[in-house]
């Protein structure tokens, strides 16, 4: 299988190209760097710096491979840096058009886009369920990977080009960035520095480890019945943030102290929980627990 990943410089994209590349597929990456690193790229894979918002820098790579599958995983990406740059997180659209228009054009056999857990917005009720729970998404990000969604149903409509949608719910692992709370936390607590919370710590989130991730996202790819359909991929069991941090600095055996900061005024939602049913049956085993998936992530960091 000949495949592209955009965004492919970045930790989930990158960890999903070992996958395909230990399948024996030939992969293909693009990234332009805002916020992937060098250092991620399998050796095995071919890289381009592009930038996927600009059509006229991405269309050579399509025409040139004739992609089987792509994966659109390229995205300005982080609540911080999300909330401070909302016109840059609008261009992202461009290049979801760009991706569909081409992979259209091309003879794509599917397309994979990576949405958010953020669609959602504030949750109405727990679990979200791909189905049921209403996207009463809000925040720039959040209403880019609605409309992405949209894109991809409408392209399938009117052209025929078949789509999996993934929403991402907090997913982390050793190629994770150091400004995402599961790896800020780790990195803090293993040099004993205070570990910092936006709020009371009551805030609740899942954390699903990178392996559980990737299997999921290439069982879809593998399977029939997962085209043209929404999949949350995540973990489904609830941690407070507080309860991480505490879980974090016991395993570290740190000497770390929580640190309190006034909560965030935007993108800090109360409380996220998946349905992952659908998830469950693509990869058919138990989930990684948080606790095995820290240790993986503290030995990673400490064989470097």
């Amino acid at each position: 299988m000949r495949i592209l990943i955009t965004g492919g410089a970045g930790f989930i994209p990158s960890s999903l190209a070992d996958k395909l590349i230990e399948m024996k597929s030939e992969v293909v990456l693009v990234d332009n760097f805002v916020t992937g690193k060098r250092e991620n790229i399998p050796p095995e894979a071919s890289f381009f710096e592009v930038d996927v918002n600009q059509h006229d820098k991405i269309a050579p790579i399509f025409r040139k491979y004739s992609f089987d599958y792509v994966f659109h995983f390229a995205a300005l990406v982080g609540v911080k840096r999300t909330l401070e740059n909302p016109l840059k997180v609008l261009e992202d659209i461009q290049g979801i058009k760009n991706v569909l228009a081409l992979s259209n054009e091309t003879n794509v056999k599917r397309v994979f886009y990576s949405s958010s857990s953020e669609v959602y917005g504030e949750p109405v009720h727990l679990p979200q369920h791909e189905e049921t729970t209403p996207l009463n998404s809000r925040l720039p990000y959040a209403i880019v990977k609605n409309v992405g969604e949209s894109f991809f149903k409408s392209y399938q409509q009117t052209y025929g080009l078949d789509y999996t949608i993934f929403r991402f719910f907090n997913t982390y692992g050793p190629k994770q960035s150091s400004d995402f709370v599961m790896s800020k936390f780790i990195r803090a607590a293993l040099t004993n520095q205070d570990i910092t919370i936006y709020g009371d710590g009551s805030q609740t989130r899942t954390f699903c480890y990178v392996n559980d991730n990737i299997d999921a996202c290439v069982q879809a790819m593998l399977d029939v019945n997962s085209i043209n359909q929404v999949f949350n991929i995540g973990n489904d069991v609830i941690t407070t943030i507080k309860d991480l941090a505490e879980t974090i600095i016991e395993v570290c055996n740190s000497n770390s102290q929580i640190i309190y900061l006034p909560p965030l005024e935007d993108g800090d939602m109360t409380r996220r929980q998946p349905d992952i049913s659908k998830m469950r049956k693509l990869i058919n085993r138990d989930l990684i627990e948080l606790e095995t998936g820290i240790k993986k992530v503290i030995n990673e960091i400490k064989s470097k």
